[in-house]
């Protein structure tokens, strides 16, 4: 947190969040969260979800990334800086540690005269096992 952010209150709110995104496997939007909390019982309304998530996401906790327009969410694991790669057929996502990226990202931005820079590296495929079922409906 930087010297100008004040903290965040934890509101009852923002722990169901937490705890919704803690429960969920994978990735999740704002909306499937918030329909996750309505079906629970939760009178949360959708706005507060969105500045949860976002709050959440930009204190480490969460990690976000964008497909196909639309933010999605989970838990942060590790709560360090990290990249993924994402199966785009079942979502299982896998953290990584990708040192070259960062080198590349530090030269480039300085490069350009950049300082304080930072960045978000996600990479899109299909894990071993959607690859696999996909040849043997293929062979099928």
């Amino acid at each position: 947190m930087n010297a100008v952010q004040k903290p965040r209150r934890n509101t009852w709110q923002r722990e169901a969040v937490r705890g919704a995104l803690s429960e969920t496997e994978g990735f999740v939007s704002a909306q499937a969260l918030h329909a996750h909390l309505r079906d629970g019982g939760s009178t949360i309304g959708l706005a507060t979800v969105y500045r949860a998530l976002a709050d959440l996401a930009t204190d480490g906790a969460a990690d976000a990334l964008q497909q196909d327009g639309e933010a999605l969410y989970r838990a942060c694991t590790t709560g360090e800086h990290h990249h993924h790669l994402i199966c785009r057929t079942c979502g299982l996502t896998v953290e990584i540690q990708a040192d070259p990226v960062e080198e590349w990202a530090r030269s480039t931005a300085a490069a350009h005269g950049f300082t304080d820079a930072s960045h978000v590296v996600d990479v899109f495929g299909q894990c071993a096992a959607c690859t696999r079922r996909a040849a043997a409906q293929r062979d099928a």
